[in-house]
């Protein structure tokens, strides 16, 4: 049996694994940092991938677990400044709504933070989440519709933007639909 490269797409990989890191430790430099941790062990590691035991993807998730773990374990040396950004008209708005979302996230069980970044952050489908997390597709899109069910009434305060992880977030009617299985 011919083995399958798992970083074989790493452009789609690279931005689904930062995507799930952003969501766990904040957009920007800590992301970036756990991310690049990610690879680094994927590529040293990359000869024990099994392939008849997920997606490449859900191995650089676990993977992405670990790295999280420890960066979260590591003091924090200084804080980093962010660059000067030219504004537009949109700034302020984009980043109360990206604030707002960090803080209702925030407010999650661990649990439930780790679910919406696998779903909202790594864009993992339900089923995917599931192999992951060791739980039945059903139980998984249970606990999102149940943690989105939280967060709605904080994330509906805040005007939308087309920007941001709340923009990724489907509409109550949406997510009911696809919770109940009718979608």
């Amino acid at each position: 049996m011919a083995r399958r490269d798992p970083l074989a797409n790493t452009p789609e990989l690279i931005r689904r694994i930062y995507s799930y890191v952003a969501y766990r430790v904040g957009d920007g430099p800590d992301a970036e940092d756990v991310t690049s941790e990610v690879f680094e062990r994927a590529l040293r590691y990359r000869k024990s991938y099994d392939p008849s035991r997920g997606e490449p993807v859900a191995w650089l998730i676990g993977i992405a677990r670990r790295c999280i773990d420890d960066a979260m374990m590591k003091p924090r040396a200084e804080s980093r400044e962010q660059p000067d950004v030219t504004s537009s008209e949109d700034l302020e708005a984009d980043a109360l709504q990206r604030l707002t979302v960090a803080a209702a996230v925030d407010g999650l069980d661990e649990r439930s933070r780790d679910l919406v970044a696998l779903r909202y952050g790594a864009d993992l489908s339900a089923r995917q989440i599931g192999e992951i997390l060791g739980l039945k597709t059903n139980a998984v899109e249970v606990a999102l519709h149940r943690t989105l069910a939280r967060l709605r009434p904080e994330l509906e305060e805040t005007p939308p933007t087309a920007a941001g992880p709340a923009s990724s977030l489907p509409p109550a009617s949406e997510q009911s639909e696809k919770a109940s299985g009718w979608a």
